[in-house]
């Protein structure tokens, strides 16, 4: 449902008369799609758009060690003129001539999304234990959002999974980060590893529940559990062979200049906030804390209620065709 990054990147264009002919004669393509409310910091479109430089002029987006920058040294600024017209929330950082079959998508070698926590009293050492039993390829299913009707494969390879501190804090509490990396991710994929993952943290959960999920044959069908949420999701980066991205430098100071505002107007909300915290008034030793929840009992996730399974699902949609 609109509004999305997409649909305004797409009004920005049409807008600006970059496009060259509709959407689909653009033959545009997205590296990913990103859940509403998660954030992106490297995600990577491809699509046909007017140029000032002729065809001959122009190289087909081979690798050569050249200054891309002089090379197309009179084409349209992209950066600046997209980003006068983009919500501030959004940013076009670079753009980069590529040939005539590269796809965003199917092109792209790897991404690398990023995960921010407060640490709190989370185990971070059974956390890394978890965490490194999922490096490698395997079949994920018990780890995403089933697609049946168009997804057949579940096995996906994960190169890198790792826990960082941040230099952030509040208070006692640190703001970690978790970044993992893979040549490709299923629907909700890192949003159930993160869930699980926070399980093992809180010592809900042992690291062996990755290995029972995992193991596809005895458990092929996914326990219900609740994604974690996906407003700390970044998609950092998407890796591409002979991709240099280009920003003329007085497009990157603007872009700058501009999230450096971004930056200190959320740091203001904060402080607000803060000042809020600081002048809430005390309860007293005779005011019980009524008003608390009782935290529901964990139920391990070997005993939780599961979904169907792939071959369940893809049943149930070939008999509806």
């Amino acid at each position: 449902m609109e509004p999305t990054v997409e649909s305004e990147i797409f009004k920005a264009l049409e807008k600006t008369r970059l496009l060259v002919g509709d959407r689909k004669e653009s033959q545009y393509s997205r590296c990913g799609r990103t859940d509403k409310g998660v954030s992106s910091v490297g995600q990577v479109i491809a699509l046909f758009l007017r140029s000032n430089l002729k065809i001959s002029e122009a190289n087909d987006g081979g690798s050569e060690e050249i200054d891309l920058e002089r090379q197309y040294e009179g084409e349209i600024d992209y950066v600046r003129v997209l980003n006068r017209v983009l919500p501030n929330d959004i940013r076009i950082m670079g753009w980069c001539p590529v040939p005539v079959n590269f796809h965003a998508r199917f092109s792209c070698l790897s991404r690398q999304y990023k995960y921010f926590f407060w640490k709190e009293n989370l185990n971070i050492l059974e956390m890394e234990s978890a965490g490194k039993k999922l490096i490698g390829e395997h079949d994920f299913r018990n780890f995403c959002k089933m697609d049946a009707a168009n997804v057949h494969n579940y096995r996906r390879n994960i190169t890198s999974l790792e826990m960082s501190p941040t230099d952030v804090r509040y208070g006692d509490n640190e703001l970690w980060v978790i970044q993992i990396r893979g040549s490709a991710f299923l629907w909700h994929q890192v949003r159930c590893i993160v869930a699980v993952l926070f399980m093992v943290g809180k010592g809900l959960e042992s690291p062996n529940a990755i290995d029972m999920l995992l193991d596809t044959t005895s458990i092929p069908r996914k326990p219900q559990y609740t994604m974690a949420s996906e407003v700390p999701l970044v998609l950092q980066s998407c890796e591409f062979e002979d991709i240099k991205f280009i920003c003329s430098s007085d497009s990157g100071e603007a872009l700058r200049v501009h999230l450096v505002n971004e930056c200190q107007s959320y740091q203001l909300q904060a402080a607000i906030f803060h000042e809020a915290l600081l002048n809430c008034i005390p309860l007293s030793d005779d005011q019980p804390l009524r008003e608390m929840k009782k935290k529901p009992s964990h139920v391990p996730i070997m005993l939780r209620p599961t979904e169907p399974s792939y071959e369940e699902r893809r049943a149930k949609f070939d008999s509806k065709t």
